[in-house]
């Protein structure tokens, strides 16, 4: 559950810090019109969502682990100088792209947040083991992303808010370091307690 909840920090915080924070950040920081981020939303959003499919195909074949080190790397590389070139454009085509590759970043975790999760239980405890550090740190990190950014911003500090997603992110990577494999020790179709297989429910054929 610890591993969990590492694992879901950095993607929580860097999610809507990427998606929903960063459309208010380019029309309070950057200065571009509401209308014009709409539509660099919207784009970048697109394309996100076509990164999806890739992303968790690629962590069918090559491992949960790899992809989300993607991500983690990445992330804690690249928020800071994202952010602030972000604050000082005033060009939709380079705010869409350095959207863009933040959040083809993402994809890393956002594509298998789910699947990595739910392969470290067995089906007895995984609505719990998923559901509650998940469910915590959405309502926590995540909730609080905007409002912390804001208080930041307020108070004169802003560039700070970049460290605190970077630092949130540097937590998704210790949690990935520490984990196995899931995929290659999947528990996701363990359902029985026991190996043992049942008894039949019918007499067997002469």
């Amino acid at each position: 559950m610890l591993a969990v909840f590492g694992l879901a920090v950095g993607g929580t915080v860097a999610f809507y810090t990427y998606t929903t924070y960063l459309q208010k950040y380019l029309v309070n920081t950057a200065g571009i019109a509401k209308s014009t981020v709409s539509v660099i939303g919207f784009a970048a959003l697109f394309v996100y969502m076509l990164l999806q499919p890739v992303a968790g195909a690629l962590s069918d074949r090559y491992g949960r682990r790899p992809v989300m080190f993607v991500f983690s790397l990445g992330g804690m590389a690249l928020t800071v100088p994202i952010m602030t070139v972000l604050g000082h454009t005033d060009s939709p085509w380079l705010a869409f792209l350095l959207m863009t590759v933040a959040l083809t970043f993402l994809t890393g975790y956002s594509a298998l947040a789910a699947i990595i999760k739910a392969e470290m239980f067995p089906t007895k405890v995984r609505a719990l083991g998923v559901g509650l550090p998940h469910a915590l740190v959405t309502a926590t990190f995540g909730g609080l992303t905007e409002p912390i950014a804001l208080a930041l911003k307020k108070a004169g500090h802003e560039t700070v808010f970049f460290w605190y997603v970077t630092g949130c992110i540097a937590l998704t990577f210790l949690a990935t370091l520490v984990v196995r494999e899931p995929s290659r020790t999947s528990l996701l179709e363990t359902g029985a307690t026991s190996a043992t297989p049942a008894p039949p429910t019918t007499a067997p054929l002469p």
